[in-house]
């Protein structure tokens, strides 16, 4: 917390700010050519404008609501809060990466290609992460009161 002003938040491209959610040990050049190769094998097998496919995906991920922990008088609760757009950006991109990470494939191109493919028809492991989300906040709307 700044004491004498607010700092303005930057605005950065959303492409270096999903190479730089990819980017292992500061390997950005690897990260590059993961990402492109990624939207190039997403053209060749949906036949559709790779960028458009890329931020339907993404806005398919990004959480609505979420809940975070309160702590009331010695009990802790599951307190749903909206979600930012800064953060259900960051979440999404973060959370594809993951998936993408974790999925069996050959290459991490081929892993990020298919898990952005999913995304994009409103299924796969990231949009799952999502539901569930939903799900728990939904689940514990009965504290929504203790929102601040």
């Amino acid at each position: 917390m700044p004491r004498r002003r607010e700092v303005p938040r930057r605005e950065a491209a959303p492409d270096p700010k999903f190479i730089n959610v990819l980017m292992q040990r500061g390997k950005k050049s690897v990260a590059e050519s993961i990402a492109y190769g990624a939207l190039g094998l997403v053209e060749e097998r949906s036949q559709e404008e790779p960028v458009r496919l890329f931020r339907r995906a993404l806005d398919n991920v990004r959480p609505r609501i979420e809940v975070k922990s309160r702590r009331v008088g010695g009990a802790t609760y599951q307190v749903p809060v909206e979600v930012t757009p800064n953060r259900g950006a960051a979440l999404a991109m973060r959370w594809v990466v993951q998936f993408a990470r974790a999925r069996a494939g050959k290459s991490m191109q081929e892993k990020l290609a298919a898990e952005l493919l999913d995304a994009a028809a409103e299924r796969g492991e990231a949009v799952r992460k999502r539901e569930e989300t939903h799900r728990m906040a939904d689940a514990n709307k009965a504290f929504a009161h203790y929102r601040w």
